[in-house]
């Protein structure tokens, strides 16, 4: 089910990122959702979710800061933070990452349309800075 409100939206999907409630999440994408990981790599809306069913991802806590949100008519772009405290497979997901999260409002609402995460320099996790080790 799309959400009425971007707010609502980036909530719904946290909870449901928290929780591993694929079920939850699969109605926030839009079917042609793709994610692009901090490495380079993309998930497709069905890839997204198996990280979930498959069991292999386990979050204790998920959530987004420093929220920023412009709206396109029909179209938002998202900035934020997300801060995250979990595994994939028994190993420690980075903790910090910056995303940009593109949202499409349809007659239902809003749905997540794609992210793009990337690393933040300096954080635990993260690769070294680039010319200082």
């Amino acid at each position: 089910m799309s959400q009425s409100t971007i707010t609502d939206l980036l909530a719904a999907w946290t909870d449901a990122e928290t929780r591993g409630d694929a079920a939850a999440m699969a109605p926030l994408l839009t079917d042609d959702f793709v994610a692009v990981g901090p490495l380079g790599f993309t998930l497709s809306k069905t890839d997204w979710l198996a990280r979930h069913d498959a069991g292999g991802l386990k979050y204790s806590d998920f959530h987004l800061e420093g929220v920023t949100v412009r709206e396109f008519g029909a179209a938002a772009v998202i900035v934020a933070t997300e801060q995250a405290d979990g595994t994939f497979n028994g190993h420690p997901v980075p903790g910090t990452l910056r995303a940009t999260i593109v949202a499409a409002r349809n007659e239902s609402g809003w749905q997540l349309a794609s992210t793009h995460m990337s690393f933040v320099a300096g954080t635990p996790g993260a690769p070294p800075i680039p010319g200082r080790g």
